[in-house]
């Protein structure tokens, strides 16, 4: 696959057209497994990961989902390609930086992705726009089907799917919803909202998984554990708690407009005026201030500014997006000018007023 081509599309999950796309950004599954008859990852030698690689990337193949997949080597990446899959929510960070031979295979549309050689043998995951928590189930669940078909993969009959890390040992799922939150981290709910989901085993997250920082007010909200669950409860569990995170959030940002819609306007055309303007910008204040942009053209606050054309901002102006789309390394001083005029030139092309009160 040509990097260089994804650098000039959208992902599907970041087009904005899944249900409840206002506040959720993306529904993914992710399942780990692992072959029978090679040791885990972290205790296989060089030449048997090779060996993983190659046999996983020769039986995939023969499923019927392997003539929709595209392979990248990312063992024979250089950083900022790695970086760009990371950023794309095709990898993993701990795939990017691992070592030895590991590969991603990804279809057309960056719906599923396989990642082999991570932490497990194989990581299987799918990726929708909106809260579709029920249709990324439905297709990872017969991608996992197909592969287990040509692939022996390790089960035990009273643990269920063996994996490297024991939180993920039975289903080896992992279910996970990107929210954007920003009212409620205005109104100072954010934490208590938080603590609830800690309570019943619910685990938050920054923009790219576990260790990752929240950066513009958004969020993944996971299972923690998978053991002594199925599937489908663990898909139910997160798709329960969901709606009423929507619910509260809708209620916050109703209550912005309601009770200091002169201050929250304020927030959104000050942040609107930093990005058509600023001759030099960081990639996390520009996620802050994108994240703000993002609730004004919700609230009807920003017209004629199309919801999808922010969220491909949010990633274009990660780091490795922004060395792609110059076709050169850039330093921390160059990528922040190079950001700058990047978004002065999109929001000259795609207009956009902020509305009066």
């Amino acid at each position: 696959m040509n990097l260089e081509s994804l650098t000039q599309a959208t992902g599907e999950w970041l087009k904005g057209t899944g249900p409840e796309s206002d506040i959720v950004m993306s529904s993914r599954v992710r399942l780990a497994r692992n072959l029978a008859q090679f040791p885990f990852v972290g205790r296989a030698s060089e030449q048997e990961r090779g060996e993983i690689e190659q046999f996983l990337r020769e039986q995939i193949a023969t499923a019927p989902i392997g003539k929709d997949l595209e392979y990248i080597d990312v063992g024979q990446l250089e950083e900022v390609d790695r970086q760009f899959l990371v950023e794309r929510q095709l990898i993993s960070r701990e795939h990017a930086e691992a070592q030895g031979a590991r590969s991603v295979a990804i279809d057309r549309v960056e719906q599923v992705s396989l990642m082999i050689n991570e932490e497990d043998h194989l990581r299987i995951q799918c990726m929708h726009s909106g809260l579709d928590l029920a249709g990324v189930w439905e297709q990872i669940r017969v991608v996992d089907e197909q592969i287990g078909k040509v692939v022996p993969y390790a089960f035990h009959d009273r643990w269920g799917y063996l994996t490297a890390c024991p939180t993920n040992v039975g289903t080896g799922i992992r279910v996970s919803v990107m929210l954007h939150l920003p009212a409620l981290v205005i109104t100072r709910q954010i934490d208590k909202v938080f603590r609830s989901l800690h309570k019943i085993s619910l685990a938050v997250r920054g923009l790219y998984g576990e260790g990752s920082q929240a950066m513009g007010d958004f969020y993944q909200i996971s299972n923690q554990t998978t053991l002594g669950r199925t599937e489908e409860e663990l898909v139910e569990q997160v798709g329960d708690v969901v709606p009423v995170l929507i619910d509260y959030e809708r209620r916050a940002r109703e209550f912005l407009v309601r009770e200091t819609q002169q201050n929250v306007h304020d927030q959104v055309s000050r942040a609107f005026g930093i990005l058509r303007t600023a001759q030099t910008i960081t990639a996390e204040e520009t996620m802050q201030l994108l994240s703000r942009v993002r609730m004004g053209v919700l609230l009807g606050l920003i017209g004629d500014i199309n919801i999808a054309d922010i969220n491909s901002l949010l990633v274009q102006t990660q780091p490795a997006h922004l060395q792609k789309l110059r076709g050169v390394e850039l330093d921390t001083k160059d990528r922040n000018i190079e950001r700058a005029r990047y978004l002065r030139k999109h929001f000259e092309s795609a207009g956009g007023a902020t509305s009066p009160n």
